[in-house]
């Protein structure tokens, strides 16, 4: 069994090699940080959380290495409306973003270098690329000749025109070429910036990534990440960057793979300050458990759109009990492996296709109520494995379901009621039974009568 990963680079899905297969390395783009994150930068997070622990179950060493942007035009900006120091800003956000990360069950990488502790390997790098000739210095400007990099598009596909239209940047006079991008630019006073070859000034965000990659893991690297509107330009700028100091111009000089997972919609609309329908993580955290926000994020395919809406919140959310149940009615069944089966790992090695290994769980859910021990076993082993994988059922299924909560102020009388009914149902009162039933379904109690006798939980 192999991985297959999709490479936005070729536009194919391609067996995984390592560059080193003692020491597999992944850079993922991550958040600039001056406001909360919302769920697409979640989805983000998430599934490279997933590519991380796959690629953990198949080779001994993984070097995972996400970013934080904290010098930016919209950090100066929300700096300065909120009349706070950038540095508090950053700091702030940066620690709420890996705390609703957290929630989610999204591990720390191993490396998260911030792009003002690399401001020097920046200047280095711009320096190298105005001695190759990639560069030039305009009015304070230092800009990468976009000409002079002969496989500029390789990984978005956008034709000349295309590349003009879509660099989202304006077309200053100082230009030698409408695509040219900012390396270095002037910051005049108060602005923040650093002593450079060319002035006070702060480095271009493209220039950040470049930087950092090659700082905490060398080149080339197996597998750079990020959202699909990474792609272009910022992704495209950093090969071209990265990729010019190298004779050859291959894209294979920086990272071998590029992985993108797809946008997430709102009720079928893209998220838009104006409509209104951001989600931000830190407020479905009131609403909702993070394994059931992750399970959500990851109920489509990473690379295909999510539409995220409540209905589809709720689904994930019963699938998520449905498969404690499961795992409820097999507690008394010992765990004797804790890999997947080849056939449940396959969906995963396919591209990490997730959809498939949910409906082989929900396949292997489906078959309990008729298995013996050995294909009890079978199911466990598979529901624990893949939820090691997920980020998911990882709570105790009494403390999931909610059964005999012990620090419910209400305890006593749940339990005085539940006795008075299974009294009524010994002496046949099945009325009372039922009475009692439905006082306490208005109380939010569940109750499940099992051979163990009747247990309960906080209806959610």
């Amino acid at each position: 069994m192999v991985l297959k990963i999709h490479n936005t680079l070729t536009g194919t899905k391609e067996i995984f090699k390592p560059v080193d297969e003692s020491h597999v390395r992944v850079y993922a783009c991550g958040p600039t940080v001056y406001n909360f994150a919302h769920i697409g930068n979640a989805r983000m997070a998430v599934a490279n959380d997933l590519l991380i622990n796959v690629l953990r179950t198949q080779f001994k060493k993984v070097t995972y290495v996400s970013n934080i942007t904290d010098i930016d035009d919209k950090i100066i900006e929300a700096a300065h409306e909120l009349n706070e120091p950038i540095k508090n800003l950053t700091t702030k956000y940066t620690k709420i973003y890996n705390e609703d990360m957290g929630y989610l069950n999204v591990q720390l990488p191993d490396v998260q270098p911030r792009a003002t502790d690399h401001i020097n390997e920046m200047i280095d790098l711009i320096k190298k690329l105005m001695d190759s000739g990639n560069a030039y210095e305009k009015n304070g400007h230092v800009l990468f000749h976009v000409p002079s990099y002969s496989k500029y598009g390789i990984l978005s596909k956008r034709n000349r025109d295309e590349q003009i239209a879509g660099s989202r940047v304006d077309v200053a006079p100082f230009k030698k070429d409408p695509a040219d991008f900012i390396l270095w630019k002037p910051s005049p006073d108060p602005m923040p910036g650093w002593e450079s070859p060319w002035g006070f000034g702060r480095p271009g965000w493209h220039l950040e990534c470049s930087a950092m990659s090659e700082k905490t893991l060398g080149l080339p690297f197996d597998i750079h990440s990020g959202g699909m509107d990474l792609v272009f330009p910022h992704h495209e700028n950093e090969i071209a960057q990265t990729c010019s100091l190298h004779k050859n111009h291959d894209p294979d000089s920086f990272a071998h793979f590029w992985f993108h997972n797809g946008f997430v919609n709102v009720e079928g609309e893209k998220m838009s300050k104006s409509i209104g329908n951001i989600r931000l993580v830190h407020n479905l955290k009131n609403q909702y458990s993070g394994e059931v926000l992750r399970l959500t994020l990851l109920s489509a395919h990473y690379r295909q759109p999510l539409n995220w809406t409540k209905e589809i919140i709720d689904q994930n959310s019963k699938m998520l009990d449905r498969l404690y149940r499961s795992l409820k009615d097999l507690q008394d069944i010992e765990l004797t492996s804790e890999n997947l089966s080849e056939d449940v790992m396959e969906s995963l090695l396919d591209d990490l296709n997730t959809p498939k290994l949910l409906a082989h769980l929900n396949t292997l859910a489906n078959k309990l109520s008729t298995a013996n021990k050995d294909e009890k076993i079978n199911i466990k082993n598979n529901l624990i494995a893949a939820g090691k994988i997920l980020g998911i059922l990882r709570e105790d299924p009494d403390v999931w379901l909610g059964y005999n909560q012990s620090l419910n102020p209400e305890k006593e009388e749940i339990e005085g009621l539940i006795n008075q009914r299974n009294e009524a149902r010994r002496d046949k009162d099945f009325k009372l039974a039922d009475e009692i039933r439905d006082k306490l379904k208005i109380k939010g109690i569940e109750i499940e009568d099992t051979n163990n006798g009747t247990i309960w939980r906080k209806d959610s």
